[in-house]
This record gives C-alpha cells, structure tokens and sequence, in this order.
C-alpha cells in the first residue's frame, strides 16, 4: 500500500514534479528524461528513486534501458487522502448551512 503522504513529500521538490508531470504523459526512460531537464542522467535517476520509493512510478527494462510510468495507484492513494478532507469539508459546510436555516 502506498502512503499518501510519501508521495506528497516526493512531489515538493520542482524537479521531481517536473519529471512525475513528463511521465504523466508517456513512459519515458531516464535518457530521455535527462535530455529535457537542466540535471544529470544520476541526478534524473536518484529523483526516479524517489518517486519509486514514494510508490508514484514504476519501471520496466525495454532492452538494455529502464522505462518509467506513472502508477496510478500511487496517485489514488494520494487522491484517497486528500478525498477524506474534501468530504469532511463538504459535511462541514452542509451542517452550517442546516445550522443557518434553522435559526
């Protein structure tokens, strides 16, 4: 199970939101990630690390090269957690307006 609040923290960093926003697009490989991005191929690489380990992306070998996605799974996780504040915002704000018309 991914934890929320991993991924949230993996994606404070502009660079790592940079890459997360690229392989939402389309599976990318760490060259063709570095090639895009003013960072290293180690440095495109320790960031896929931790958007791995944050359970946002996963990787396959095509050949000789990783190929990184998106895991969806690790964004519903993330949705999940902030659908929980949504809702007990909404519930909130239905018993002040209940509130209001009963006074």
């Amino acid at each position: 199970m991914t934890n929320a609040t991993d991924g949230f923290a993996a994606l404070a960093d502009d660079t790592r939101r940079d890459i997360f926003e690229r392989l939402a697009k389309r599976p990318l490989s760490v060259g063709e990630l570095a090639e895009k991005l003013p960072v290293s191929r180690p440095a495109v690489s320790q960031h896929l690390k931790i958007l791995k380990a944050a359970g946002l992306v996963v990787d396959h070998a095509e050949g000789t090269r990783r190929v990184y996605r998106v895991d969806p799974r690790g964004v519903e996780a993330m949705r999940g957690y902030l659908d929980r504040f949504w809702d007990r915002a909404l519930a909130a704000f239905k018993e002040a307006v209940e509130e209001e018309k009963d006074s």
